[in-house]
Order: C-alpha cells, then sequence, then structure tokens
C-alpha cells in the first residue's frame, strides 16, 4: 500500500524545504493501480474497454511556451539563451512560489519520488507534487519510481504542478493566468493554470538540458535505437518520422523522446514514453498501438466511441497533439537498461514539404552541426490554422523550446562526440519528392525504410556517392530497393526550371534562419551551409 504520511522538511531539497513540510494531506508514491482508480473516483477520466485511462487536458491540449520562464539571477543570468528564453525576476518567483504554497494547502495532492536519467553518472532524483491523480501518475509512467529508497530520498529537483491555480501576470511578472517557471538555482519548477501533462515532462527535460552540458554531457531531443550496425540516434522534429522509424521491430528500443551521450555512450532520460496517437494506426506503428490498449495506458484527448468501446485516432476535433502516455516496457523490444554504446549512425530527420531535398544524404561533421543548429522540417497546408502553402520551419537543436543555454555549446559537445566515436551522420528528408506538397508526393515510406536500413547496417556507406550541387549534400547514387531516380530530386520534377527556382528559394530560408547563429560558429560550419559545395 502506497505510504501516506504527511511531508517533512527533510524529504524537500532546495529552497521549498522549509516550506513543503507544511503539507499534512499529500499522498506519496501511490501504486498505478490506486492512481488509475484514484483518478476515476475523481472523475478526472474515465476507463476505456482496454483497461487505458481516458482524460481530456481543457483549454490546454499542448504545452504553452509563451507562458514559460527562467529566473534570470548570478547563476543564470550570462549562462542563459535569453533571445529564446523569457526571464522571471528573483523575486516574482518567490511571490509566485508562496501564492502556490498557499493554493496548495487547500487542495488534495500527490507526490512521487521518481529517478530521471539511466546512467548512474547522471541520475536525477525528481519529486513531483500534482493536484490530479492522472498527473501523478502521468510522471510514474514517464520517468522510474523511487520507492526502494523511500525513506531517504534526497530530490535534486521538485516539481509543483497545480492546474487550478490563476497566476497574476502583475504579481508574478508572467503573462497570463498560466505559468511555467523554473528556477535552476533551488532546482525548483512551478506550474500552474495548465492540465497539460506534458508541461511536467518538458521541465525536467529542460533542467536535464542545463546542468548537463557544464558536466561535458550532451542532452538531445531524439529517439534511439539498437541492432544491427550498432547504435543509433534520431533527430528531427513533429511529424518527420523519429518515433515511426525509430520503432523497429528488429531493433532494440532505448528510448522514443530525450536522451544524454556521455563518454560511456547514450542513455535514455526516462522511463517511458510520451507517443502522439493522432492517426495511428496498428498497420504502421503496431507496438504503439498495442500499447495504447493496454491497462494503464493514459489516453490524452484521444476520441472514443463509449458505446463501441473503440477510440478514433483519426479524430483532430480536439486537437492534432492527441498522446498516448506509456512504460516503455509497454513495448515488447524495449531496452531493461535504457541504455547503449556510443552510437555509429546519426540521422538527421526532416519533412521537407518543398521536395527539394534528397532522400537521404550523407553530411560530414560540421555539416552535421549545422543541420544540428539549423533543425529543418516544414509545415504543411491543413496541419494548422491559415496554413495554405508549405511552410519552413527551424528549431535549433531540434527542440529550441526546451534549450536554456545558447544552442551553439550543444551543437560543439555534438560535433566533439561525432569525431571522439566516428560516427556516420545523415540527412534524411521523409517529405515530397517531384514537386512541392500539393503536386509532388510524400516518399514511400518502403523506400524510407530501405534506405534507413542501408544506413544502419553500413551498406550504403559503402556504395559510390555524388554532390548534389543545390544543397552541397553528398548522395548515394543507388541503393538497393530504391529507383535511382528518386535519390536525384531534380529527375522527378517535371521542371528542372521550377526545381531550381524552389531549391534556390529552400536555401534562401536556411541562410536567412542561420544569420543569428553564424557569428558563433567556426568557418568549417558557415562553408557547411546549403548551397556550398562541399
Amino acid at each position: 500500500m502506497a505510504n501516506t504520511a504527511m511531508w517533512r522538511a527533510e524529504d524537500v531539497g532546495g529552497s521549498a524545504a522549509n516550506d513543503f513540510d507544511l503539507f499534512t494531506h499529500a499522498r506519496r508514491n501511490f501504486e498505478t493501480s490506486e492512481l488509475f482508480d484514484e483518478a476515476i473516483r475523481r472523475g478526472e477520466g474515465f476507463a476505456s474497454s482496454t483497461g487505458g485511462l481516458v482524460v481530456e487536458t481543457g483549454v490546454h491540449t499542448g504545452r504553452s511556451p509563451n507562458d514559460k520562464f527562467i529566473v534570470c539571477d548570478a547563476l543564470t543570468n550570462q549562462t542563459i539563451w535569453w533571445e529564446n528564453n523569457q526571464s522571471m525576476r528573483p523575486e516574482e518567483f518567490e511571490r509566485l512560489h508562496q501564492d502556490m504554497l498557499a493554493h496548495a494547502r487547500r487542495t488534495s495532492l500527490f507526490s512521487q519520488d521518481l529517478y530521471a536519467c539511466a546512467s548512474p553518472a547522471h541520475q536525477l532524483n525528481v519529486r513531483v507534487f500534482t493536484e490530479y491523480a492522472w498527473h501523478s501518475l502521468f510522471v510514474r509512467h514517464l520517468f522510474v519510481p523511487a520507492e526502494r529508497a523511500f525513506n531517504n530520498f534526497e530530490p535534486q529537483l521538485t516539481v509543483l504542478d497545480l492546474p487550478s491555480f490563476r497566476a497574476d501576470p502583475s504579481r508574478h511578472g508572467c503573462r497570463s493566468n498560466t505559468v511555467i517557471a523554473i528556477n535552476f538555482s533551488s532546482g525548483l519548477v512551478l506550474i500552474g493554470g495548465t492540465q497539460y501533462a506534458g508541461e511536467i515532462k518538458k521541465s525536467v527535460f529542460t533542467y536535464l538540458n542545463y546542468i548537463l552540458p557544464a558536466k561535458g554531457v550532451l542532452p538531445m531531443h531524439c529517439a534511439v535505437n539498437e541492432g544491427e550496425g550498432g547504435s543509433a540516434a534520431f533527430f528531427g522534429l513533429s511529424g518527420t518520422g523519429k518515433t515511426t522509424l525509430s520503432a523497429d521491430p528488429m531493433r532494440s528500443l532505448i528510448g522514443d523522446d530525450e536522451h544524454g551521450w556521455d563518454e560511456s555512450g547514450l542513455f535514455n532520460f526516462e522511463g517511458g514514453c510520451y507517443a502522439k496517437a493522432i492517426r495511428l494506426s496498428q498497420q504502421s506503428e503496431p507496438d504503439i498501438y498495442a500499447a495504447s490498449h493496454r491497462h494503464g495506458a493514459i489516453l490524452e484527448n484521444v476520441s472514443y466511441n463509449s458505446g463501441a468501446g473503440r477510440f478514433d485516432f483519426d479524430d483532430d476535433s480536439r486537437t492534432e497533439n492527441t498522446r498516448i502516455a506509456y512504460p516503455l516496457g509497454f513495448i515488447p523490444n524495449a531496452s531493461a537498461t535504457r541504455r547503449a554504446g556510443h552510437p555509429r549512425n546519426i540521422v538527421m530527420l526532416t519533412c521537407d514539404a518543398f521536395g527539394v531535398l534528397p532522400p537521404i544524404a550523407r553530411l560530414t561533421p560540421a555539416q552535421a552541426m549545422y543541420h544540428f543548429l539549423s533543425g529543418y522540417t516544414a509545415k504543411v497546408a491543413g496541419t494548422e490554422r491559415g496554413v495554405i502553402e508549405p511552410q519552413a520551419t527551424f528549431s535549433a537543436c531540434f527542440g529550441a523550446p526546451f534549450m536554456p543555454r545558447r544552442p551553439t555549446e550543444y551543437a560543439n559537445l555534438l560535433r566533439d562526440f561525432i569525431l571522439s566515436s566516428d560516427a556516420n551522420c545523415w540527412l534524411m528528408n521523409t517529405g515530397w519528392s517531384g514537386g512541392q506538397y500539393g503536386e509532388g508526393r510524400r516518399m514511400p515510406i518502403a523506400a524510407t525504410r530501405a534506405l534507413l536500413q542501408g544506413a544502419l547496417d553500413g551498406s550504403l556507406a559503402q556504395g559510390s556517392f555524388r554532390i548534389d550541387q543545390s544543397f552541397g549534400l553528398c548522395v548515394p547514387e543507388s541503393a538497393p530497393g530504391v529507383q535511382s531516380q528518386m535519390l536525384d530530386p531534380v529527375q522527378t520534377w517535371s521542371s528542372r526550371e521550377d526545381f531550381d527556382w524552389m531549391a534556390k528559394r529552400l536555401v534562401g530560408m536556411f541562410e536567412a534562419n542561420f544569420r543569428t547563429l553564424a557569428p558563433f560558429v567556426d568557418q568549417q560550419v558557415l562553408d557547411a551551409q546549403p548551397g556550398r559545395v562541399q
């Protein structure tokens, strides 16, 4: 049974230690089944016919990046990438802290003691206080419960999550009634005014992204698997195929989202998965589909027909960002250790809706650093309100919203690790060919998988390559199971003139995006920009 003892001052780390002992009603380290039942009893969600917990997140169906703040103090003043992160003064954070504590004393709370990071050398002790039982279940899925160390668990990071709290911009220095505030000096995260559980996960990720580079560890927003040819890391923004391509039944899944790379190799930050569910099908993603139908899985904003006992994964009426949360063990070929050696291959995924990037290209270390800093993909018409034609999207390090430090700090670490491990680097386009979205066609998944297989097993690197004149990329001239015409995008277009115009347009977008980063990189990276033949 779960222990329901009151919080004590010595149980909480950081500056919060003298505050959380005032609570006498928190329910600590409830088991999965207890939290599932409690969430239903409290009306937070309902059980599906398959044993999943179906929940909705209200107004916030995704993260609120404009409501996220970092405390600016002596520690962070010179170390945060302030052009990309919003600041909050220490006195504003402290008012928010005290007001949230007062609110919490009137609220029923749950707490979980958890571990982040599969590497013992970098393990982070996290204590998460939540207002909702299902949020407590969520973090229990996403991280590793620490019951065995219950009596002497010392948190290094504390998260207080109160959806019913409403922040006051004039008092707390925030933008709206919703707030996500991180104080790196005290190891404290405050979340208020949002029911979206992903804010908790991403706050822990942001904290690790700040502390690990100082230890010579590269934190990465990527998936990792391991099999023939060694381990592989998959970078990519939403919609590029990161989860789909890393979920290979012939390879062991290390994790689907957040990892670290140190001198020993790769390690998962998490103990679970938070997979996108929109248009999920049993045929295309059988393991994730099966996980969604297991007892205890959390289905967030997923449409469910109670009468038929069936999910409608194609229903985006509530949001495109439907999600499923479950422990990594729900995936049959998941790694028990959540660790792997140094990657033999690094794959950077992009969905080029302009239809001009080759389906795969081998990158030099400088090119890998450039494309890592760029983090390019494209939105297509219909994915967001107001998007009527393809739009380029750039997110530094393939995860700019979670990167507190300047992107070049992460990119320099990446290049150092690439050089020391001699990893092969690839840029893979899972988007369009033969024309932009609406004119060309999506890369056939069979061809994408064949190219990826060749990259991971080493056979692709043994073939002959040519230099793409539009982007300066090293492109294979042939690959088993793939038409040679597809490897040269211009040959898939009906008009060479139209292709050249579109390619020049995309190169211009890369150049415009990189201007703010150019002063902070060396000449090798500048020479790796698209259009400059290597």
